[in-house]
């Protein structure tokens, strides 16, 4: 269930802070946890899950598909899974996404070529807006229908393929549509050979790297191919989360901008297509450092370390999209708050986010004086420094999208523009935790129901 809505007034800067904080766990690696544990045989553990309103979304959803999931306590789960084909649901039954594309896209992936499935989709209002047409083309070929035909939106009737076979797929920028595809491989008949020419998150691969029996890696001339065995049984995980690199990423810029201060942000994944953030800061002047650095389950983690900066304006060319899509509406802010013209290429895909993300984020900046040019793959932003803005009002309307909600909090708290953040609940999505960790830095705010 949604939390009640509620929204955020603020009207302060926050002051310099020395602290050591812990993120929310990974919702990209919690869900594909919940939702491969489900296809594997015997009891998968996963600890230290994100309990974000997305993850729990996926929970809801498996569990209506059959699967016993039980949380022993905080952020620990056993989930007793029975094998890829195995999810069973009556006909004709609702399955409600809430606000979580990554939950419809790869569930969807995994019921498309199992046997009997034919279902309702509905999602929250964010998420019946979004464009599923990417996602409908390939699991058609696999042989799965959608319903009405023609409709690229939710709600929408799914009935899987009777007889699934392998595809060749090309995949683009998107790890969501990637993964859907892995997943719909998995129960299919053949093979399933996926072919990557850019980089998109690695984590669906990196979870079943150890069933060799079922995937397979490979790289040939700069492409990587991922070749999915299909019919093949699943071992259970066992996995704990590390930090959100994405929800760390916010707290890294709000450092960076405010004079005299650092942060110590413990355990964080640190997954080479999840840090594009981090080499794109870096490059700019950003006194950053990865520390305690280590691999387990084909993850990397550690420690990012990280202190006031000089930045210099930033330029970044359409490669880095794939390892930097949740963190590119922070770097809007850092470049509004950064001397000079910053310019941002191959964003195209923020307008099928939670809400037309490079827009949102214009109409925002506008709003304190930053002037902004936005055209459909490239946004420029000619920043003015840290300004003082405490004549200026921002006021953000009911977005449902959390990551534009935590770019205007951030913009708040240092330049003191006043400040009206409604739905700020769309947060729990992601990091249920942004408020409290915002509070023991010195963010003053104000809650209103």
């Amino acid at each position: 269930m949604a939390s009640k809505s509620f929204s955020v007034f603020i009207d302060q800067l926050i002051g310099p802070f020395n602290k050591t904080i812990k993120v929310d766990s990974d919702k990209s690696l919690s869900i594909r946890s919940f939702i491969i544990g489900s296809m594997s045989q015997n009891i998968s553990f996963v600890k230290n899950s994100l309990e974000s309103e997305d993850v729990k979304s996926t929970i809801n959803v498996c569990r209506k598909l059959g699967v016993k999931i039980k949380r022993q306590n905080t952020g620990s789960y056993k989930i007793y899974g029975n094998g890829i084909g195995s999810f069973f649901i009556k006909k004709n039954t609702e399955l409600n996404f809430s606000n979580s594309g990554t939950a419809s896209r790869l569930i969807l992936g995994a019921l498309s070529t199992n046997p009997n499935i034919q279902v309702k989709l509905r999602g929250d209002h964010s998420l019946n807006k979004r464009s599923m047409k990417k996602l409908i083309d390939i699991l058609s070929k696999f042989g799965a229908t959608f319903l009405p035909k023609g409709k690229n939106n939710f709600p929408l009737k799914m009935i899987s393929s009777s007889l699934p076979i392998g595809i060749n797929y090309k995949a683009g920028i998107s790890a969501q549509l990637k993964s859907a595809a892995i997943l719909a491989g998995l129960n299919s008949y053949g093979n399933t050979i996926v072919e990557e020419r850019n980089s998109s998150r690695d984590h669906t691969e990196n979870l079943l790297k150890k069933n060799s029996q079922a995937i397979k890696v490979a790289y040939k001339r700069k492409k990587k191919i991922i070749t999915v065995f299909g019919k093949k049984y699943l071992k259970p995980l066992i996995i704990k989360i590390n930090g959100d690199p994405s929800s760390a990423a916010f707290f890294t810029a709000l450092t960076l901008l405010n004079k005299n201060s650092s942060l110590k942000i413990k355990n964080v994944g640190l997954n080479p297509t999840r840090t594009g953030f981090y080499d794109i800061i870096k490059q700019q002047g950003a006194k950053i450092r990865l520390l305690n650095i280590k691999k387990k389950n084909n993850e990397t983690s550690g420690d990012i370390f990280v202190k006031s900066s000089i930045l210099k304006p930033i330029k970044v060319s359409s490669k880095f999209y794939s390892r930097t899509t949740d963190e590119y509406l922070i770097l809007f802010v850092i470049a509004a708050l950064t001397k000079g013209i910053s310019v941002f290429k191959g964003i195209s895909d923020l307008a099928n986010k939670e809400s037309s993300r490079a827009y949102e984020m214009k109409k925002i900046l506008n709003q304190i004086g930053i002037r902004c040019i936005l055209k459909k793959d490239e946004m420029k932003i000619y920043g003015k420094g840290m300004i003082n803005a405490r004549k200026k009002k921002i006021n953000v309307g009911n977005l449902g999208d959390h990551r534009v909600a935590m770019c205007a909090f951030i913009i708040a708290i240092l330049t003191k523009a006043k400040t009206k953040i409604n739905n700020f609940e769309t947060v729990y999505t992601s990091s249920p935790s942004f408020l409290k960790i915002m509070k023991s830095l010195g963010a003053k705010f104000e809650i209103k129901k």
